[in-house]
């Protein structure tokens, strides 16, 4: 690990952001990158949880994965946040972080307010999201030819991440998640590497208390933000460079990818009713 690279604090200029009027040139760029910088942090917004069910679906699901079935099918994504790294932490030099900003309707999608002011505080432009917003189906055909997804070399890299992997999993086949939890966790497997859910990782952590959110982490771990929290690009950024400071806490020192959510499937009996209820919850 670099440890004088995660002590630079770089300028808002890393991060970009990705509308259709330059969807085609940015993803050419990831795709450039990837080999060099496999290690892919991401974050996504979302207009929060509109749906929350009293029981579970049954016994092949439990109750958080129910909530975020629902919930992804009923709703749109906002934002995607991406960031590369290589295996020592190091991002690309200039543009390190792709804000994907997504077409969203306020006056036709379904929302949950709370959720809405809140990324309407942080600076999320809804009307250039009507205007410009990038269509989901043309992103994905162009992640799936980027050599991001459906490549084994690459790793993945996000923080309680059901949500997040959910919305990109209904992008990349363009239908509903399937209601058995089992079924989505194979298709997951399908499309992503290994994963390191940061919530999961710091379970394994002998200092860091595995339920704080994200913003109490990096306040915890001394981590820097560039950006505004609650977009996904800033947020994305932060999640790569807490994965890097967190190494040297992990017992064993190794790396728990796997394809693991924390809540989910294997981790699901460990977590009592700890759904991310709303973005809030999740930034901590």
């Amino acid at each position: 690990i670099n440890a004088e690279y995660m002590g630079i604090m770089s300028g808002d200029d890393c991060i970009v952001d990705v509308w259709r009027s330059n969807l085609y040139e940015e993803m050419e760029k990831i795709s450039n990158l990837i080999d060099r910088y496999p290690i892919v942090s991401i974050d996504t917004e979302f207009p929060g949880v509109v749906v929350t069910p009293l029981v579970d679906s049954g016994e092949d699901s439990s109750r958080m994965w129910t909530t975020i079935c629902k919930n992804v099918n009923l709703l749109k994504i906002i934002q995607l946040g991406l960031t590369l790294a290589d295996n020592t932490g190091a991002h690309p030099p200039g543009t390190s972080t792709w804000q994907f900003n997504f077409k969203f309707n306020v006056d036709v999608d379904i929302y949950a307010p709370e959720s809405l002011e809140l990324l309407y505080q942080a600076g999320v432009d809804f009307d250039r999201h009507l205007k410009d917003g990038v269509d989901g189906m043309e992103f994905a055909e162009l992640l799936i030819t980027s050599g991001v997804v459906l490549n084994e070399a690459n790793r993945w890299v996000a923080f309680h991440s059901g949500y997040d992997f959910a919305y990109l999993v209904k992008i990349l086949t363009n239908r509903e998640l399937p209601e058995n939890e089992n079924e989505f966790l194979e298709e997951l497997g399908s499309w992503f590497g290994d994963i390191c859910d940061l919530k999961y990782l710091i379970k394994a952590s002998q200092t860091v208390d595995h339920r704080v959110g994200l913003n109490q982490l990096a306040s915890s771990l001394q981590v820097g933000r560039v950006g505004p929290a609650h977009q996904a690009g800033s947020d994305s950024l932060l999640t790569s460079r807490l994965f890097f400071r967190l190494l040297p806490h992990v017992k064993g020192g190794s790396v728990p990818f796997s394809r693991i959510l924390y809540g989910l499937g294997q981790d699901a009996h460990e977590i009592l009713d700890d759904h991310p209820a709303h973005i809030q919850a999740r930034g901590g």
